[in-house]
């Protein structure tokens, strides 16, 4: 096997150094966030979806750090599962409060993953986005959760880089803004699991216009 030379693996190390340097030097910058609407502004009622807000826990709050927040149920008039929604979003990540991955609040909660991977969601432009698709367990109950991180028009399923792009950003454009958004939603029963994935992509394909108002591009 050929070994690497030393200015080899010296350099991946050297870029990730370089890069860290450049975004604590700009840490001291006043960021610039383009004026966006609360949370609360998105729609109540979403095509047949219609919402009630939930309440964070105090010690939910405390975990999640300085942002704005967002958490609601949906349902449907028809005989649908209904759509938990939950958005954080974090105006400025400069000072170590960065988005929790929800992989590592599951395990937490209490509920398992037992199925995970990714899913392709089309746009109303006619482009898709990838984001992640779970399936939960908790005693006898099943979830379909759905999350992805959402940054300046920009989508990612993953969590490496969301963070890669948040330095990026925060160099080229002095901006440390972001949300991770998640939806959940019931299996109901053996064969509850091609309901629950119709519902949810049907939500999320009416939601994703909607996000741009309050997780600015």
């Amino acid at each position: 096997m050929r070994r690497l030379s030393s200015w080899q693996r010296f350099l991946p190390a050297a870029l990730i150094l370089a890069a860290a340097a450049a975004f604590l030097q700009a840490r001291d910058r006043n960021e610039v966030l383009p004026e966006r609407q609360d949370l609360s502004s998105l729609p109540m009622q979403i095509k047949s979806w219609q919402a009630r807000d939930l309440t964070l826990t105090p010690g939910e709050l405390e975990v999640l750090g300085p942002g704005q927040f967002l958490l609601r149920d949906y349902a449907s008039a028809a005989a649908e599962p209904p759509v938990n929604l939950f958005i954080a979003f974090f105006p400025s990540q400069r000072s170590g409060d960065t988005i929790h991955s929800p992989k590592n609040c599951i395990p937490g909660s209490g509920w398992a993953p037992i199925q995970s991977g990714r899913i392709s969601v089309p746009r109303a432009d006619g482009s898709a986005i990838s984001i992640n698709r779970y399936i939960v367990a908790k005693g006898t109950s099943r979830d379909l959760v759905f999350y992805w991180y959402q940054a300046h028009g920009r989508v990612t399923p993953s969590e490496y880089w969301a963070k890669i792009f948040l330095v990026t950003d925060a160099i080229r454009l002095n901006r440390t803004d972001g949300a991770l958004v998640r939806v959940v939603i019931p299996i109901a029963g053996a064969d509850g699991e091609g309901a629950a994935l119709a519902g949810g992509l049907e939500f999320i394909h009416q939601l994703l216009p909607l996000l741009d108002r309050t997780i600015p591009r």
